[in-house]
């Protein structure tokens, strides 16, 4: 009897043993799968962030590209700037008055079917009310012309509006008294804007490579009296090199109007 109680408890331990060998094998199986797991996920976490950092770095930290700005394209040669189509001019004659210094009123008539660009010019700046209030900036020296319309007052054009090319010019080079031209920079028929000039006597004018002057239109009535205000000659303190400069006796443009 007593070594069958032997044997009992010695396969009861041999079990118990047994039992806990697999319960530590489980146990280590078990640890072995997490730590798998959490290395796994570990890496894909680190190779995450690093991805991240990566494109936060190149995409705004030092490694982002330094950004350029855009430059404006300046116009293209031939190319109208702020200039309305030719067709508000209506391919008619306009008629309308200039008014200098609130005292002397000249009359004037743009021809839309001779010089339809310019005169889609004036037409726009009448209805924005542009000439008012600015300066006939220019006298030549032998009296023969006033320009007027700088947007500045001192001759500077405006950046922002210019059309060509040029129109109805004389193919003599002769600009009669009374016709009103459009100004522009030498070798530039795209330079017309809002500056004209108004030739007081008969004038020749050289052309150059863009041509003449356009003659947008002439004086109605008031030539002379418009000369009289002039006739005081240019300031001799504002003389330019070629004999012009802003009349001795202040000149504006007080109103305008055209229908």
């Amino acid at each position: 009897m007593a070594s069958v109680n032997k044997q009992q408890r010695e396969a009861a331990a041999r079990l118990k043993r047994y039992e806990a060998r697999q319960q530590l094998n489980a146990t280590q199986t078990k640890r072995r799968v997490r730590d798998n797991v959490i290395a796994v996920v570990s890496v894909v976490v680190v190779a995450g962030l690093a991805g991240f950092a990566q494109f936060a770095a190149i995409n705004w930290g030092p490694l982002a590209p330094t950004p350029t700005p855009t430059a404006t394209e300046a116009p293209a040669a031939g190319e109208n700037v702020g200039a309305p189509d030719p067709d508000l001019s209506e391919d008619r004659v306009w008629t309308g008055e200039i008014g200098f210094n609130d005292s002397t009123v000249v009359g004037i008539q743009l021809d839309g079917t001779l010089a339809p660009q310019a005169v889609a010019g004036f037409v726009q700046d009448f209805q924005t009310g542009y000439y008012p209030g600015t300066t006939c900036h220019r006298l030549a020296g032998d009296l023969s012309f006033l320009q007027c319309g700088s947007i500045d007052g001192v001759g500077g054009s405006d950046p922002a509006f210019s059309y060509g090319p040029v129109e109805n010019a004389p193919a003599d080079n002769i600009y009669p008294a009374g016709s009103i031209a459009m100004a522009r920079q030498s070798d530039n028929g795209y330079s017309q804007g809002h500056q004209f000039f108004i030739v007081l006597t008969d004038t020749q004018l050289g052309a150059d490579t863009a041509g003449g002057y356009t003659i947008v239109g002439s004086v109605t009535s008031g030539l002379d009296t418009l000369a009289a205000l002039v006739a005081g000659g240019v300031d001799p303190a504002a003389v330019g090199s070629d004999g012009s400069g802003s009349p001795l006796t202040p000149v504006g443009i007080t109103s305008f109007t055209i229908q």
